[in-house]
């Protein structure tokens, strides 16, 4: 089998060097968005492609001649679209799931293939490590044991929008009106790549916020 995965994530990166490692098939790894090539993809005809995490769109005619793979971390139908995990954490949410997909012209609206728990608990690094074992693990059902696609109910479908830097700043109002829990997630859906929270202090400097707990007042 031929597979071209193309993303850009450290995440997607290591599903794809552990896919590599692991089976005989001939593998095409396309790293980032500068990388990507569509005339490169069709010369290596591959069986299956994978687009792990990727964000932006994929040509009509490329989603007919090949089959396409999305992963996308949200309880498909729920949280379509962008920034997926940091929309979920700022809802409150503790529970998600891994979910893959067969892309088509529509955003994230494919016929299901995979789909699996997946925790919000702890620091966002963490959450990255489980959604790679996930991934990587139905990644490995999917090739065994074939796509088997099941459609999404369109009529449940959710959708959010993708964050944007200035999305982070954590205002006055949040610190007077929120609980410990809202700026608790906040904070932690916001770690390294992702632009930081941050509040602006009167000098018009930026106090960053890299990781955060909650105490009780006895502790």
């Amino acid at each position: 089998m031929r597979i071209a995965c193309i993303g850009y994530r450290d995440w997607a990166m290591n599903i794809y060097d552990r896919l590599a490692e692991t089976y005989d098939d001939t593998f095409l790894i396309i790293r980032s968005k500068a990388q990507y090539n569509e005339e490169v993809i069709k010369d290596f005809q591959p069986n299956l492609v994978l687009f792990y995490g990727w964000s932006w769109r994929i040509p009509e005619q490329l989603l007919k001649d090949f089959s396409c793979l999305m992963l996308h971390p949200s309880p498909l139908p729920k949280y379509r679209g962008g920034s997926p995990i940091q929309n979920q954490i700022i809802e409150g949410h503790k529970e998600s799931m891994v979910s893959i997909f067969v892309m088509n012209n529509e955003m994230d609206a494919g016929d299901i293939v995979a789909q699996e728990y997946l925790s919000l608990d702890g620091e966002l690094s963490e959450i990255f490590s489980r959604l790679e074992e996930t991934g990587f693990r139905l990644t490995e059902r999917i090739l065994s044991n074939g796509l088997n696609p099941a459609p999404q109910d369109h009529d449940k479908a959710t959708y959010c929008k993708r964050r944007n830097p200035e999305d982070s700043e954590i205002t006055i109002e949040e610190f007077s009106d929120e609980n410990s829990e809202y700026l608790y997630n906040k904070i932690r859906m916001l770690a390294d790549p992702y632009p930081n929270a941050f509040f602006r202090t009167r000098d018009g400097r930026k106090l960053v916020f890299k990781l955060v707990e909650i105490k009780d007042d006895n502790c």
